[in-house]
């Protein structure tokens, strides 16, 4: 736990999402209708753009193409965060079609454009200038360069002695890259927020209190998110809280661990305790899937 006007500093994904919400299944070889639109997202955007919702002062480090970096800037800023985007000059920007089904569940397609050269060279250690957290989107781990801009910003954070926290972001990519490099790459961290499929993918264990004690173990703290089933805390190998979820009229899952684990780092750096600061990420999360996209409205 940090001091309450310490800043969050997420480094991560700025992306373009193309929401669908289909509410039949999708028919092959023909047209499903559909209600779709555009929305600014990036699990660690979106991240950044919930906590600063939640009270936080909160930077974010990313990459964006030029095709659309001055809109994603500006949203960012409205939401009240305070971007530092690398331009790059040839990639666009990253663009995730999420399809939504009748139980709000998400689908994703993912293009990682710009956001795959995010990368030591992006770094500047004034980021950390009164940080009191240092938060790593998943999808930083899945390329060469992300994960050696995480190996610096850990390094540099630990030596200033910021605590570090990781969403491993992805099942998918993580089974790309492997189970074990993935913890190797994140074993800097000393608090890991998975949800319960990440969670059960990384440790391989199928039970979710021992797939969350297990990871506190290896880091410190874990906290699993169980979507609208709460949460679980656990310290040092040790379960110490069960958080309930809150109800919700779900419309659309896309973006919702996000704005969990953006509402649980305002809440540790206001002066909560884990349970607190877990039972404020149920209610973002809740207010989430409320919401088309994966952003606060």
């Amino acid at each position: 736990m940090t001091g309450a006007g310490a800043a969050l500093l997420v480094i991560g994904d700025v992306v373009t999402d193309i929401v669908a919400l289909h509410r039949k299944p999708l028919a092959a070889d023909t047209d499903t209708s559909a209600r779709i639109a555009v929305r600014p997202g990036g699990s660690g955007a979106n991240t950044a753009a919930w906590a600063a919702r939640s009270g936080a002062d909160v930077r974010l480090l990313a990459r964006a193409g030029a095709d659309s970096a001055e809109w994603h800037r500006d949203v960012l800023r409205r939401c009240g965060v305070r971007p530092h985007l690398r331009v790059d000059p040839s990639l666009p920007t990253a663009v995730v079609i999420a399809l939504v089904d009748a139980a709000a569940e998400r689908t994703l397609v993912t293009d990682s454009g710009a956001s795959v050269r995010l990368g030591p060279a992006d770094w500047d250690p004034a980021l950390l200038d009164g940080a009191g957290r240092l938060h790593l989107s998943g999808y930083l781990f899945f390329n060469e360069p992300g994960r050696g801009l995480a190996a610096l910003a850990m390094a540099e954070a630990r030596a200033a002695r910021i605590p570090v926290s990781v969403d491993p972001a992805s099942t998918g990519f993580i089974q790309q890259l492997g189970v074990r490099p993935f913890l190797d790459a994140a074993a800097g961290a000393d608090l890991l927020l998975p949800n319960l499929a990440e969670a059960r993918l990384l440790t391989g264990l199928a039970d979710p209190v021992r797939a969350a004690e297990r990871l506190s173990a290896a880091h410190g703290v874990a906290v699993v998110k169980l979507g609208g089933a709460g949460a679980l805390v656990a310290e040092r190998g040790t379960l110490t809280a069960r958080v309930p979820g809150v109800a919700a009229d779900a419309v659309d899952t896309t973006g919702a661990g996000d704005a969990f684990a953006g509402g649980f780092l305002a809440a540790r750096l206001a002066g909560a305790d884990l349970a607190e600061a877990a039972a404020a990420g149920c209610r973002t999360g809740a207010t989430a899937v409320a919401t088309v996209g994966g952003r606060p409205e």
